[in-house]
């Protein structure tokens, strides 16, 4: 026969704790210990909510069978007067638990729900499984606990700390201080027990659990009451309060069992500090790496600093702003950013300008003097800076306004400095590299001619397109070179390799090329020359491909006698270069030359030295292997699109010429090229 139980209550802060009492009891005459502590935790919270936010009298149902507990709670719905009358315990409820009633039903109840009647009646209902297994004794430590507090009768105690530890299990640690404190307040029938904690991070200290009505009570409250230390490790500190009613005199041993409830509120609420601390520590390590990889993927300074505030704010702060040392030694806002953009012109204004905020400006200056910082400011809003400092020295400071809600605390600052660490470790890489990257460019561009000369007639011009932008230097060149009053020394190569050592052994072909050319050698011979001198170095992989050329005009006289048209010899000689390309008025082109033997690699050199005329209107065109092994997936652009894209612009002025391969080049691709490519082309000028 299932048993059951109802009592109606007023909505007074007293009645959870009678309709507590008849649980308890009612669930001890039907044996039902296992289940009574999950059922007095959930009907306590729906009695809670009905006291706290319906206002009006409550009713609760108990039922008990063989399978189940059944706990019903209905109360009525707040009309405009019950509104009214619930305001004050709305303003005064008990903030720590507030809003977990239904969060504790989901997690421990069998089965629940809730139903609105229209009369307005509102029920909630939990079940709980009952079982056969008898009640776990006390731990050891509780009977540890219990014995070490005379006089204490071990009913009480049993009633304020037992908890069976399949249900301990289930309750997180604010769940579980929250009904030790309830149980406690039951027990001393106090009129409120609160805890509070502070985490020594600068809040203050803030409600973590409460049990009664009355919001002033707390450590902070100038009502008397009994005031017990949680014994916790620094820096977390906290209290237990135990307030009596008004007029009651403090129970003989309320003393004792609040001290008994701290040690066991202590341990929950420590433990739980203590994994906040190490799932933030876990969180700041996942920070840190995702901060250090933002940084490291960019080698360019400005991207680099930019990045810093982005991963700043607004975790750490409403706004960050990095300032960096300039060649003058004076500070220069590079970067900044604000959770509120409409903020950030007139921060802009005064971090660009720190003379409007003196005291921001002299902890900068210290910092940069050697400080080791961390140096907290006022204005323009409270924060903290830091220095920028890597194994180079200081580069500069990072400035970081406290966030939205709080000041910073010893986590933020800490956390602050290892991003500056970083942000200085990346800030330096990015330097150094844009450096070598200015070197570079200037080596690359010094192995260039400045400019084409000016040849009577013969209309010159030339691409070099690099590979990379950045530190390393290609091998590819072309060379237009003066010999004579009529005679140029024209050359393209391409060195093996990329870097300074293929700079190395680009500049000194192209100095070795002009000096052997100039002593009236033949073609031949001085590349046979160059081709010793490039041995000597004793790098087989430093070789290199080399199209040269000496062009000579020369003055014809006509069968009439007549003087003044000028012929373009070209002596033409391929060190394992590709063949040239001349383009013909008619849209015809041709491939000259004969391939020979690559300097670098051998001894002896097989090599032809071809001579061509280069007729008015007709177009030479050298280039590096950069135009015909340009890729498309496992296609080259080849030799023969070349030619067909030459083809079509025949008679057209160099420049334009070139302008047409490399148009075609990019049709026949958009991917980025991954070898240096040198156009040279020489057209004859037709006569007038």
């Amino acid at each position: 026969m299932p048993e059951e139980r109802r009592i109606r209550l007023a909505p007074d802060a007293r009645s959870p704790g009678i309709a507590r009492r008849m649980l308890v009891a009612a669930l001890a005459e039907a044996g039902r210990d296992e289940v009574a502590d999950t059922v007095v935790l959930l009907a306590s919270e729906l009695c809670e909510n009905s006291v706290l936010h319906a206002g009006t009298e409550y009713e609760v149902a108990l039922r008990i069978d063989a399978a189940q507990v059944l706990v019903t709670v209905s109360d009525r719905g707040a009309g405009p007067l019950e509104q009214h009358l619930a305001e004050p315990r709305r303003r005064y409820g008990r903030a720590a638990a507030h809003g977990r009633g239904l969060q504790l039903l989901a997690k421990l109840a069998t089965a629940w729900g809730t139903q609105h009647e229209q009369d307005g009646t509102h029920r909630t209902w939990f079940s709980v499984a009952t079982t056969d297994v008898a009640p776990a004794a006390p731990p050891a430590a509780l009977a540890v606990e219990q014995a070490a507090v005379a006089g204490v009768p071990s009913a009480r105690v049993h009633r304020l700390l037992h908890l069976p530890s399949e249900l301990a299990g289930r309750l997180d640690a604010t769940e579980l201080v929250t009904e030790l404190v309830r149980r406690l307040r039951e027990v001393l029938d106090a009129e409120a027990v609160v805890v509070e904690v502070d985490e020594g991070a600068g809040a203050g200290p803030r409600i973590v659990a409460r049990s009664g009505p009355l919001p002033e009570v707390g450590p902070s409250s100038t009502t008397i009451a009994t005031v017990v230390a949680l014994p916790t490790t620094a820096p977390l500190r906290g209290s237990l309060v135990v307030r009596p009613h008004a007029g009651a005199p403090a129970a003989p041993d309320a003393a004792d069992l609040a001290e008994l409830v701290a040690h066991r509120v202590a341990m929950a609420v420590e433990s739980a500090w203590l994994r906040e601390v190490d799932q933030r520590r876990r969180a700041w390590l996942a920070y840190l790496a995702d901060t250090s990889e933002l940084l490291g993927q960019s080698l360019d300074v400005e991207l680099t600093v930019a990045v810093v505030p982005q991963v700043v704010v607004p975790r750490l702060g409403a706004w960050c702003a990095v300032h960096l040392v300039d060649e003058a030694g004076r500070l220069r806002l590079a970067a900044l950013t604000h959770a509120d953009e409409d903020r950030l012109p007139e921060l802009r204004a005064t971090l660009e300008d720190l003379t409007r905020s003196p005291e921001l400006r002299a902890g900068l200056a210290g910092l940069l003097a050697g400080g080791a910082g961390p140096v907290r400011f006022g204005l323009p809003t409270d924060g903290v800076a830091v220095p920028l400092t890597s194994h180079a020295g200081t580069r500069g400071t990072l400035t970081v306004g406290r966030p939205m809600d709080r000041p910073h605390g010893p986590e933020d600052v800490a956390l602050i400095a290892d991003v500056a660490r970083r942000a200085a470790l990346a800030v330096h890489n990015a330097q150094v590299t844009a450096a070598h990257v200015r070197v570079s460019q200037a080596l690359q561009q010094a192995l260039l001619p400045r400019a084409l000369p000016v040849v009577p007639g013969l209309d010159l011009a030339a691409q070099y397109l690099p590979a990379s932008t950045g530190s390393d230097v290609g091998g590819d060149f072309y060379d237009v070179y003066p010999v004579g009053p009529d005679q140029w020394l024209v050359a393209v190569g391409d060195v093996c390799g990329t870097g300074a050592g293929a700079a190395a052994r680009t500049g000194l072909m192209r100095d070795v090329l002009r000096v052997l050319v100039r002593e009236d050698r033949s073609l031949v011979r001085a590349v046979e020359l160059l081709n010793d001198v490039m041995l000597e170095s004793g790098d087989p992989l430093q070789f290199a491909t080399l199209a040269a050329a000496l062009v000579t005009s020369r003055t014809m006289t006509s069968a009439a006698g007549d003087t003044g048209t000028r012929e373009l010899e070209v002596q033409l000689v391929l060190a394992g270069h590709l063949q040239p390309l001349l383009v013909r008025p008619d849209g015809r082109v041709d491939l000259l030359g004969v391939h020979g033997t690559a300097v670098g690699l051998v001894e002896r050199l097989d090599l032809t030295c071809t001579s061509h005329v280069l007729h008015p209107g007709e177009t030479l065109l050298l280039y590096t292997d950069g135009v015909t092994e340009r890729r498309r997936g496992d296609e080259q652009f080849g030799i023969e699109r070349l030619r067909r894209a030459a083809g079509t612009a025949p008679g057209r002025r160099a420049a334009r010429l070139l302008t047409v391969v490399l148009a075609a080049l990019d049709r026949f691709t958009a991917d980025a090229h991954d070898d240096d490519i040198a156009l040279l082309a020489l057209r004859a000028e037709p006569t007038a």
